[in-house]
């Protein structure tokens, strides 16, 4: 299944570009990153069997478990893509929101932009090793 982290903002070369890409190069599965202007142009296209999953102030706090638990299950339903959308300052409307399989929360406080994109690719590392087996020393 693709991870593919859709998002709106140019990260360019900043300390969290360097985390994004420290943790990407560590997934076990395969991934694309496609970055978006802050405002305006169009998703990709929605292939069939996608999984949308919205980083959103609405969202739910799930743990690292329950995260990797949610990936697998996509997976292993035969989910070819699993969509991570990060929007602009203002976030996704409630129409946006409605389309989303899943939306998440990194807690109640407000994060950068750049910085939800590195807490991303890092909770997507920790669940690819989840996955595949690798003892996770915060279970039970």
């Amino acid at each position: 299944m693709l991870l593919h982290i859709i998002a709106r903002g140019k990260i360019g070369r900043s300390p969290e570009a360097e985390l994004v890409d420290r943790y990407l190069r560590r997934l076990t599965m395969p991934y694309r990153v496609t970055e978006m202007p802050d405002r305006g142009g169009k998703l990709p296209p929605v292939a069939a069997g996608t999984a949308t999953v919205m980083l959103d102030e609405k969202g739910k706090q799930l743990g690292s478990m329950d995260f990797a638990r949610r990936i697998e299950g996509w997976r292993d339903a035969g989910t070819r893509e699993c969509r991570f959308l990060i929007g602009a300052a203002d976030g996704f409307d409630d129409a946006e929101r409605a389309n989303a399989d899943l939306l998440i929360a990194f807690g109640a406080m407000t994060w950068p932009h750049m910085m939800a994109r590195a807490m991303l690719a890092e909770q997507l590392w920790r669940a690819s090793s989840i996955l595949a087996g690798h003892p996770y020393h915060r279970e039970g």
